[in-house]
Parts: structure tokens; C-alpha cells; sequence
């Protein structure tokens, strides 16, 4: 496939086993430099791996502060558990880091950790969350997006009554800064999520780093956007590729193989304990070749 889109980079950090300031540094970093224009999170209550009694930062509470030491990366979370947080007071958060950010929140979500995962499964029985099987998860998911759009675009309170989200007199104020609303990324790789995603997504991420299944799934979600009436190319695809500090080369070649899949939203996720100037090396080692325009 050629490269016709200049595809857009960015970082990812965990925010777990990790302390606040490496975090902070590793994003003030990249904000300084243009070939990195975007950066994330993601949305864990415990560690996921390694200790499993380590640091783990709260999502969202991070990322507002990011946006405040940030100036120009575009952020969010990749993604956000729609298990964790009932969508109005999701929206509500989201909406107030636009306006910490001076707007530029990417609103990354998804359907919430696997059953089959168990140490993402322990982090809602210790924090009291219910677990619910994964076709209640994919449909809240999908009332979810309706209900958070709605509250950042409508002028006056409203009604929702869905078969998982209920609300009377829901309203949002303030909106967020991005008009109609802040882009909305869904992430997975399920058949019943990807139908969320072609109803709703402006961009779509896959969960994970083989482009083979990325691609299958990604012609997956062209085929349920044209069944929804949306030209599958009105969403973005998008891939988090780990980084390789000691072998650049392995990852320049993954990302590689994502472009010629029609991956254009490309996230390099960056592992813990982060080196001196890792984003500077990331930007010249792995990015540089595309964004400067040699094989793009």
C-alpha cells in the first residue's frame, strides 16, 4: 500500500512501576519535540506486570496533570476501562482535561480488561467493581460513547434510558475546548467492539503489536463500517509498537510493516526505567526516517 497519509507518531507510558516524576520528564521531553505529536497512558488500577504490589498511577488524575506540564503533545489514554467510571462522570472528567489542555485531548476507550486476564481481573474486586460478562461490557461501551458525545454537544439537559446506562437530566458544563468534541479512539480487537468502533470511532487502535491479526481485524472493521454506511477510510488505524532501545532497527522495521498495513497512527510504547533522553533518541533513531519524509 503506498504512503499516501503522512502518518503521526507517538509515545506511550505506562504509568505503572514508574514514579511520577520519570513520567513528567519523559513527557516534557517530547513536548519539545515536533516529530512526537502525541502521547499516552493507559488505564490500569494495579500493576498488569511486574511487582504486583508496585506503584500504579490513577489515569486519569496523571494525565490532567501531564496536560498542565505539557504545551503542545496532543494525550489521553489508550484507553480508558468503561468499566471503571459510570460515562457521565466520564464525560465530565474528560471534558476537564480539554480545558486543562487548551484542547487537546484525544478520548481514547474500550470495553475494560479480559475475564481471562487475571491480574487485570483482581484490580475491580479490589476496588469493589462489578465484573460483568463481556457482551454486557461491549454493550455499555457502546451506550457509553452515545451518552458521552451527547453530553459534550447538547445545550440542554437530556434523558437516557439504555439497557446499561440511565440518566435523567444529564448535562454537561463545561464543554470541552474541541468542537463538536475531542476525537474519539476506540480501542480493541473483538468483533462486537470493532462495531462500536466503526459506529463511533474517529480512530480505531488495536490492542497489541501483531499487524498480521491488526490487519484481519482492520478488515474486519472496513467491512462494518460499510454496513453502517461510514467510508472505512473516516477511520484512523491505529498500533502501539514497543520500542527497542538497544535494537532501534527492530522497531523501524515493525513500524514498517504497520505502514504498508495502512496503519497511520503509530504508538511507540516506552518501558520502564526510562533512559536519558529517551525521546530525543526515539525521535532520531525510529521516527525521524518517515516524518522527514524518505520512505513516506
Amino acid at each position: 500500500m503506498p504512503h499516501t497519509i503522512r502518518p503521526s507518531f507517538g509515545i506511550m507510558t505506562a504509568p505503572s512501576q514508574v514514579a511520577y516524576a520519570d513520567v513528567l520528564r519523559v513527557w516534557r521531553e517530547a513536548d519539545a519535540i515536533p516529530k512526537i505529536e502525541h502521547a499516552w497512558l493507559y488505564d490500569h488500577l494495579m500493576p498488569i506486570g511486574g511487582d504486583p504490589n508496585g506503584p500504579t498511577h490513577e489515569g486519569w488524575t496523571l494525565l490532567a496533570a501531564l496536560a498542565a506540564g505539557t504545551e503542545r503533545l496532543r494525550l489521553g489514554l489508550l484507553v480508558t476501562s468503561n468499566r471503571f467510571r459510570p460515562p457521565a462522570v466520564l464525560a465530565r472528567i474528560a471534558a476537564t482535561v480539554d480545558i486543562v489542555s487548551g484542547g487537546r485531548l484525544e478520548f481514547g476507550i474500550g470495553a475494560g480488561s479480559r475475564p481471562s486476564h487475571p491480574a487485570a481481573r483482581r484490580e475491580y474486586d479490589a476496588h469493589g467493581l462489578p465484573f460483568h460478562d463481556a457482551a454486557h461490557a461491549v454493550g455499555s461501551l457502546a451506550e457509553a460513547c452515545t451518552v458521552v458525545r451527547r453530553l459534550w454537544t447538547e445545550t440542554e439537559p437530556f434523558d437516557f434510558h439504555g439497557t446499561y446506562v440511565d440518566l435523567t437530566g444529564a448535562f454537561c458544563n463545561p464543554k470541552p475546548v474541541q468542537r463538536p468534541h475531542p476525537p474519539i479512539l476506540v480501542g480493541g480487537r473483538a468483533a462486537a467492539t470493532l462495531r462500536v468502533a466503526a459506529e463511533h470511532a474517529d480512530v480505531w487502535n488495536y490492542p497489541g503489536d501483531d499487524i498480521d491479526d491488526a490487519v484481519r481485524r482492520g478488515a474486519l472493521l472496513d467491512r462494518y463500517c460499510t454496513e453502517a454506511g461510514r467510508d472505512p477510510a473516516s477511520v484512523t488505524r491505529s498500533l502501539v509498537l514497543p520500542v527497542s532501545y538497544d535494537r532501534p532497527g527492530v522497531t523501524r522495521d515493525a513500524i514498517a510493516r504497520a505502514l504498508d498495513a495502512g496503519f497511520r497512527h503509530i504508538v511507540l510504547g516506552l518501558s520502564a526505567p526510562y533512559p536519558a533522553a529517551v525521546a530525543r533518541r526515539v525521535a532520531d533513531e525510529v521516527i525521524g526516517t518517515w516524518v522527514e519524509g524518505t520512505p513516506v
